[in-house]
């Protein structure tokens, strides 16, 4: 048998378990996911004691939600949605999610391979975190999450064009911050 279908199987036996109610088996779940999940909650929810009760309510409703689940497509990549969820559903009755379009200050876009390719990735994820909420969870979803601006436009209530200039704006920003950086480095390297 191999790994694969080893941890396949694993999956499937703590799914039942947890189905059952078994303690155990959520135990199981929780510890197996909990530390890559408060990642995605720290990336949408900046206090990281905020943060941890995303995830603890994230891993309630996908508790309650599990008979849900049809065995299609990836188990973690299911539980990820709800996740994302979770945290874009505290932002939102928290207030914190403002959606805000300033065309007037757009400044022109520079490459981004020619900005980037000098940051390390925790250092870009350092500055997405330091962008304004809006920014942020749109850039998450879009350029980390994979979604499409359909489906932001969808999640967060709000027009597909203001999904589009949010990411533009995120994008902006992270250009500004890193370029001063990325020239120090080339510099340093004459």
């Amino acid at each position: 048998m191999s790994s694969k279908e080893n941890f396949k199987d694993k999956e499937i036996a703590l799914i039942k378990g947890c189905l059952k109610g078994d303690r155990k088996s959520q135990r199981g779940l929780y510890d197996q996911f909990s530390g890559k999940f408060l990642s995605i909650c720290l990336r949408y929810i900046k206090d990281p004691d905020l943060a941890q009760d995303v995830l603890v309510e994230g891993f309630m409703k996908i508790f309650q939600s599990l008979n849900t689940y049809r065995h299609e497509g990836s188990f973690e990549g299911w539980m990820k949605r709800i996740m994302v969820t979770q945290a874009l559903l505290t932002l939102r009755k928290n207030k914190k999610l403002l959606m805000e379009v300033d065309w007037e200050g757009q400044d022109p876009i520079v490459s981004p391979n020619l900005i980037f390719g000098n940051i390390e990735a925790q250092e870009l994820l350092k500055l997405v975190a330091s962008l304004p909420v809006g920014y942020r969870t749109v850039f998450n979803l879009y350029a980390i999450e994979g979604y499409s601006h359909k489906e932001i436009s969808e999640l967060l209530g709000i027009a597909e064009n203001t999904s589009k200039s949010q990411l533009s704006r995120a994008r902006s920003l992270l250009q500004k911050q890193i370029a001063p950086s990325s020239f120090k480095i080339k510099s340093n390297g004459r």
